[in-house]
């Protein structure tokens, strides 16, 4: 296993390709080209303020803030699992040529989409600035939200890529459980309008601890959910090294089946 992380410390070079290569290829085509990193995760804003705030009369004076800061991290978390889905499998070109750890291209996916977070987080220091909300000393716990969801999202890119290697219908089923996901998160519903008898589905779901927290330290300047972050993070690094040392033992299985 000790030489397994060697070899892919030794190919750092094509992880910073292959997410240089994953952001450039997103919008390659486009006429707008790079500018959809910002205007891609607005118009996803527009749309659900429109259907909320505008069409059914919801959320207060500073919705718009609200919706921003759960659409983009929702935007974050669906992009890198649905990505990860086809993160090996969209390379088999490459891996039947050339010797390199597989677990390089779902590393490489979620280094990809935590960029991609990075301009999202230009969209809500644009809302916090029109909607007048400065935010307290408790944005410093930003880093570590990312640091915790990125360790999340890593957990989940390893364990798709490698299954969906053997399952391909996985991505179309993904799609399906990425939509109940997101309605049973207070991504565009505010979290205290869940009826009592349903609060259980806030406790058990990591989307609702990042979103919680994100918005605590934008918003409401308190801090983030830090048990429930703590446990989503060691969980994380449980299935990360465990993934690890999978993806060492049993390579030769995923090239036998690309």
């Amino acid at each position: 296993m000790d030489s397994y992380i060697k070899e892919l410390i030794k190919r750092r070079d094509l992880l910073i390709y292959l997410v240089t290569s994953g952001l450039k290829a997103q919008h390659r085509n486009s006429f707008l080209g790079y500018f959809w990193w910002l205007l891609d995760p607005l118009l996803g804003v527009v749309v659900y303020y429109f259907l909320v705030a505008v069409l059914f009369g919801h959320g207060g004076e500073a919705y718009g803030v609200y919706l921003v800061v759960g659409m983009i991290t929702w935007r974050w978390l669906s992009t890198t699992t649905m990505s990860s889905a086809k993160a090996i499998t969209g390379q088999s070109g490459i891996i039947s040529q050339v010797y390199l750890p597989k677990i390089i291209f779902p590393l490489g996916t979620s280094l990809t989409q935590l960029v991609n977070f990075s301009f999202g987080l230009v969209i809500i220091a644009l809302f916090l600035v029109y909607f007048k909300i400065m935010p307290g000393v408790e944005i410093l716990w930003l880093p570590f939200i990312m640091f915790i969801q990125q360790l999340f999202l890593l957990a989940i890119s390893l364990t798709l890529g490698y299954i969906s290697v053997f399952i391909r219908d996985i991505e179309n089923v993904l799609s399906h459980l990425m939509r109940i996901w997101f309605y049973s998160s207070p991504v565009i519903w505010e979290a205290d309008r869940i009826p009592a008898k349903y609060s259980w589905l806030i406790d058990i779901n990591p989307a609702s601890a990042f979103l919680i927290s994100y918005r605590n330290i934008f918003m409401h300047g308190s801090n983030p959910e830090l048990l429930k972050l703590l446990l989503i993070g060691t969980a994380s690094i449980i299935v990360i090294g465990f993934m690890i040392y999978y993806y060492n033992r049993n390579e030769h299985k995923i090239i036998k089946a690309l």
